[in-house]
């Protein structure tokens, strides 16, 4: 993802542990065939869990000796373990979980890594310019006290969110503007990116629920729209009107229970009306499902679970539109090619995109998708990870991903090799999209989908095609944010590292105003 980019177009149980243990030299395709290794690829190293192991043994409150006696091993090979030495055999790693009683999904390196990259980023605020720590201590506190670590983000948050609440009051008082509430600054939109990444964006209740609609109310896929609409009438009672601009000005989508009748705005595209009857389909018809998955702690306030209710919809919304094994039947077909998907399936670039990273039914899946969605101004306001990638939280991105550059091309699909600072390289495509328009003298805003994988499945997808995915000349160097970045020879830095001491000096000028002086010799 660069703005000058080299490219450019118009688990639980043992079958966790069988999987920490995969580590022959070869990866797994989506179509389920394996492959080797792209060239001057090799695969992760086999993952070693030295801290975690030493933590829980602690909590446990159990000596190496005794731990080392309950697995059958020496503690001189224990010791080897807790200091990553060694690596853990899948079956010790099944003892192990089954002597300190805990579940062998805790080993899982995703939910690590998040955190970790989370506490690195919190940590990196000018707040702790005069800290310490190091990057390989923060791994350890966050491996050895994870909970710990998940209430030290939590107050941050907290610390960010005043902080954005403080300035906003400031800017009203400097412009005369002193009546209103400060609005919290976006926590409730983070818990909900958080839940639906602790599900990996796959909700298989909603799943169930949207292919019981389509038996229930016989829909077609020719006549989707008054499938749904019979439905409603003969099942719930409830017309479906359409309204003119003037009658509901601002309105796209309203369900009065009284009255029952539920109203669309007719400046709704046919695919965007078909998506805000079928998310409401979801809360009338599935009001007790939502409200058990939302109920989590997690969501700690009701607005989180009110906006989290409104994704979930969302979510059904695009199960009913594009059916799960129908859809991934034709993004393998047709190589996930997302405008071919939107014409067939008659729905938008962004829904088809977010389709794309929920196909996660276990024996079924398709590629493992990213995907996140950015305006203008830099605002990130989607983004999930099904491939591993980590997007900033408490600080700009990185400008070089190539989600950004979709603006100077709009409408076009851009194509980029993103390479992050730890070697995993990932292949992107970004495009614009515009929101339904509200007439002639509405503002008609635009935004930016990007959609990755990591390199090894881009063969998958027909945006691959004619690239040489081996060629270093063809990756650009990316990051997650300018503290965290510790590559200081990009001229589109904007603030210091937090990994590179700063050092300037007024009589050199380098790429950027921290690119530090190149040593005499």
């Amino acid at each position: 993802m660069s703005t000058n980019p080299p490219i450019q177009r118009n688990l639980p149980g043992r079958r966790a542990a069988a999987t920490l243990a995969a580590t022959a030299p070869e990866f797994k395709r989506p179509d389920g065939a394996t492959a080797a290794a792209p060239r001057g690829r090799t695969p992760k190293e086999v993952p070693r869990f030295g801290a975690k192991i030493r933590g829980l043994r602690r909590r446990a409150e159990l000596s190496q000796a005794d731990l080392a006696d309950a697995l059958g091993i020496s503690t001189s090979y224990l010791n080897l373990i807790e200091n990553n030495k060694r690596p853990l055999p899948s079956a010790l790693l099944i003892k192990l979980a089954q002597v300190l009683d805990v579940d062998l999904a805790s080993f899982g390196s995703d939910e690590d890594a998040r955190l970790v990259g989370e506490l690195l980023e919190a940590f990196a605020d000018p707040l702790f310019e005069d800290a310490t720590m190091t990057s390989a201590e923060v791994r350890e506190f966050a491996t050895v006290q994870p909970t710990i670590a998940h209430e030290v983000l939590r107050l941050y948050r907290a610390f960010h969110g005043a902080q954005e609440a403080v300035d906003e009051l400031s800017s009203r008082v400097a412009s005369g503007d002193d009546h209103g509430n400060s609005r919290a600054a976006g926590l409730p939109s983070e818990e909900v990116s958080d839940f639906l990444q602790r599900k990996m964006n796959y909700v298989p209740e909603l799943e169930e629920a949207a292919e019981a609609l389509w038996k229930k109310a016989k829909i077609t896929h020719l006549d989707i729209y008054h499938g749904l609409t019979r439905f409603l009438e003969t099942e719930h009672g409830i017309s479906v009107q359409i309204a003119r601009w003037g009658q509901e000005r601002g309105t796209l989508r309203r369900y009065d229970d009284e009255r029952k009748i539920l109203t669309l705005s007719e400046l709704l595209a046919t695919r965007s009306r078909l998506f805000q009857l079928s998310a409401q389909i979801a809360l009338i018809t599935c009001a007790k499902i939502l409200d058990r998955i939302v109920d989590e702690p997690g969501l700690t306030t009701e607005e989180s679970r009110k906006l989290a209710r409104v994704a979930l919809a969302n979510y059904f919304a695009g199960a009913v539109l594009m059916p799960y094994e129908t859809f991934l039947k034709a993004a393998k077909d047709e190589r996930y090619d997302v405008e071919v998907l939107g014409r067939r399936f008659r729905v938008g670039f962004e829904q088809v995109c977010h389709r794309l990273t929920t196909l996660r039914r276990p024996g079924r899946e398709g590629v493992a998708f990213h995907m996140l969605r950015i305006d203008v101004a830099g605002n990130i306001s989607k983004r999930f990870s099904g491939s591993g990638i980590r997007f900033a939280r408490y600080s700009g991105a990185c400008p070089r991903w190539n989600v950004f550059s979709a603006f100077q091309t709009p409408n076009m699909v851009r194509v980029a090799l993103s390479r992050m600072a730890d070697g995993d390289t990932f292949f992107c495509i970004a495009r614009t999209i515009q929101k339904d328009s509200g007439g002639y003298h509405s503002q008609q805003p635009m935004q930016a989908i990007g959609l990755g994988c990591k390199v090894e499945f881009a063969r998958a997808m027909v945006y691959s095609d004619g690239i040489d995915l081996d060629n270093p000349a063809l990756v650009t160097p990316v990051g997650v944010t300018c503290r965290l970045c510790e590559r200081m020879d990009c001229e589109q830095r904007a603030l210091p590292s937090l990994k590179v001491p700063l050092r300037v000096d007024e009589n050199y000028r380098g790429l950027s105003l921290y690119a530090p002086a190149p040593s005499r010799t």
